[in-house]
């Protein structure tokens, strides 16, 4: 593992120079993989494992659309596609990537499917850590680890196809066979992961479960609302605010970002812009600190988990869910959105 050095504080990380393929390949040689559930993270690192040569199976609810996509993708019933107990019973690497809620409602099937000395894998220590409510408790005789991908399902295919991969981070919680960190790594490796970084479940979960609901998403989508509005309620246009708010943000400064940073890309910003993003950072930060801490808390303490189990597992989940999509969908902004975005060069038709 390679040491480097983040802002101060060392790290060990595994990239894919010191845990090559051939590496992972040898590894889990005789493995077979099982991958439950063909929803997010399903599809592609299913496809990036079958893409490296690994043995892998799909267990998903047969005849649902998810089913019908794993066909699509190049699976076939009977041979690589399987009815989720069906498929489990097959695997000595059990991939749990089900929904949260999906992994609570199927345990007591894929408990049972479990032989010693199989791993049992995760990619969000959801289950695990939250186990009082999950009530999935795994049994004494095999591994539980985890990767997870720092990114979704789509960016995972997308950034193994294009070589780049995407960073993940790891961890195990249960080592009965003594190779349960080896295992880790040679499925990082095979899903395409970039590089990866050391982790706890709670780690993950706590970070994962705050950054979504925080700057990854949330915070992103409700402050980009706070702004389109306030623009518009000034008189701006409904292009003019779009384009301020996001478009200018996902087509150009983000990407400056990624490349070398916060202050690379202030660099790179007219000084007007520059002075006005550094006298304003810290009333930001200052104002949403009380909310960070409070979403915090509230993972830290399960209560957002009390209410991910709960929505998730009711029985019109699907409905109220269109809805609410629906509804950011069809408001003003991303509507205005769509537009802005047909108009992008690459989506004219010459």
């Amino acid at each position: 593992m390679g040491k480097i050095d983040f802002g101060g504080v060392v790290e060990d990380v595994v990239t894919r120079e010191e845990f090559s393929l051939d590496k992972a390949r040898e590894v889990l040689k005789d493995e077979t993989i099982v991958v439950l559930g063909y929803g997010v993270q399903g599809p592609a690192q299913a496809l990036n494992l079958k893409d490296n040569g690994f043995n892998v199976i799909i267990g998903q609810l047969e005849g649902d659309s998810y089913w019908e996509k794993a066909i699509k993708d190049g699976f076939v019933p009977g041979k690589t596609l399987f009815p989720l107990e069906e498929a489990a019973k097959q695997g000595t690497i059990i991939k749990e990537l089900l929904s949260d809620a999906g992994q609570t409602a199927t345990w007591p099937i894929v408990k049972k499917c479990l032989n010693e000395g199989d791993a049992l894998y995760f990619s969000h220590g959801f289950s695990i850590v939250y186990k009082d409510q999950t009530k999935i408790v795994p049994p004494g005789n095999i591994d539980v680890i985890l990767v997870a991908p720092k990114g979704s399902g789509t960016n995972v295919r997308r950034n193994f196809l294009d070589g780049s991969g995407i960073n993940s981070s790891y961890a195990v919680f249960q080592d009965y066979t003594g190779r349960a960190k080896e295992r880790t790594l040679a499925l990082g490796i095979a899903i395409g992961s970039g590089y990866l970084f050391p982790t706890t479940f709670e780690n993950e979960v706590y970070s994962d479960l705050t950054g979504e609901r925080g700057v990854l998403m949330g915070c992103l989508a409700g402050t980009m609302e706070a702004q389109y509005n306030i623009l518009r309620k000034n008189g701006h246009s409904p292009s003019e605010a779009f384009n301020e708010t996001v478009e200018e943000l996902t087509q150009s400064l983000i990407r400056l970002v990624g490349e070398n940073g916060m202050d690379w890309m202030f660099s790179n910003c007219s000084a007007t812009a520059q002075r006005g993003a550094l006298d304003w950072a810290p009333k930001f930060r200052d104002a949403v600190t009380p909310v960070f801490e409070d979403l915090y808390d509230r993972v830290k303490t399960g209560k957002e988990t009390e209410r991910v189990l709960e929505v998730n597992s009711a029985p019109d989940y699907q409905k109220k869910l269109t809805a609410e999509l629906n509804k950011i969908k069809n408001s003003e902004m991303w509507l205005a959105g769509a537009a802005v975005r047909s108009l992008r060069p690459e989506n004219i038709k010459k």
